[in-house]
């Protein structure tokens, strides 16, 4: 008899929770559902408040411009060198070689005369460095466009101004 009480007590606590799940399952979802449709109104209010103002865009004709290269930011060593072998310097030279050993030198200015340029070669006292000259110039724009040019199998290529 008690166990049969028992079964029939747990029996009735299941039921009453049962449905007490059920009602407050429903509960929640109601609360969710209305908690979202509030925020949807209050985002469709914000978006009416906040909307841009775009300006229209009105085009106009291009104006046109000159390219002007500034050459006067390319940088340039001032050194004191001295004529070794060739036929004489200008004021800006392209330098696409330097060397302390007097042959090596020598070996890149044979290479640059065979491809057709007129190389020479100087020395820095100071430094005791030979510098192969590849292109000599009287401006620096002329100098800087050369230099631009043996960068593409020279790409350590700088202009030197003779001191």
């Amino acid at each position: 008899m008690k166990k049969s009480m028992v079964v029939c007590a747990g029996l009735c606590v299941a039921l009453a929770f049962a449905s007490c799940g059920k009602s407050s399952e429903s509960a929640y979802k109601k609360a969710y559902e209305k908690a979202k449709a509030q925020e949807a109104a209050q985002m469709t209010e914000d978006n009416l408040e906040e909307t841009p103002v775009v300006t229209p865009i009105v085009q106009q004709p291009v104006a046109q411009t000159q390219v002007v290269d500034n050459y006067d930011n390319v940088p340039v060593r001032q050194e004191s060198v001295t004529l070794v072998n060739g036929a004489g310097l200008k004021a800006y030279s392209v330098v696409v070689g330097a060397f302390s050993v007097l042959p090596n030198a020598e070996a890149l200015q044979a290479q640059l005369k065979a491809a057709g340029y007129n190389a020479q070669l100087v020395k820095n006292t100071e430094r005791n460095m030979y510098r192969v000259v590849a292109a000599t110039f009287d401006t620096k724009g002329e100098a800087v466009q050369s230099r631009d040019q043996f960068r593409s199998k020279y790409p350590d290529a700088w202009l030197l101004y003779n001191k």
